[in-house]
């Protein structure tokens, strides 16, 4: 049983049917469902900040911003209780820590973001959350 479920998005196929998941899983055990978008800051920490930085970072949170207005329609629609958050930083352990702030008992992810580009130079995030958090977490594959 489920009472707070937390879900990854970043605007990608697989975490729009994580999304999607998470809806359904809330209907199903009444649960309210808690959204994370992560403005990943960590390609810019050694980088000194200048104004182009900062319209990179202005950009993405724009971006975040939207995504999670769009995921608040969607459970609008279904009836579902929705709670948003925009985070910074490395994104696999800015989703950790919430989900453990937020006592969440479900991380739903997506099998892989935007581009593969995050991979190469990130690591994959969901396997970061798959291999370190202590809450249940199910990858959903598109």
């Amino acid at each position: 049983m489920f009472r707070k479920i937390l879900v990854a998005i970043d605007g990608s196929e697989p975490a729009n049917r994580a999304m999607d998941v998470a809806l359904d899983e809330a209907g199903l055990w009444k649960a309210e469902v808690h959204v994370v978008y992560v403005v990943e800051s960590g390609l810019f920490s050694s980088l000194p900040m200048d104004s182009t930085l900062e319209i990179i970072y202005s950009v993405l949170q724009k971006e975040g911003e939207e995504i999670l207005e769009a995921a608040r329609k969607k459970a609008n629609a279904a009836g579902i209780s929705l709670f948003t958050h925009l985070r910074q930083g490395h994104a696999g352990s800015q989703i950790i820590a919430l989900a453990e702030e937020l006592g969440a008992d479900l991380i739903l992810l997506g099998s892989y973001g935007k581009s593969g580009v995050d991979r190469l130079l990130l690591g994959s995030v969901t396997d970061y959350v798959v291999q370190n958090s202590p809450i249940t977490t199910t990858v959903v594959r598109s």
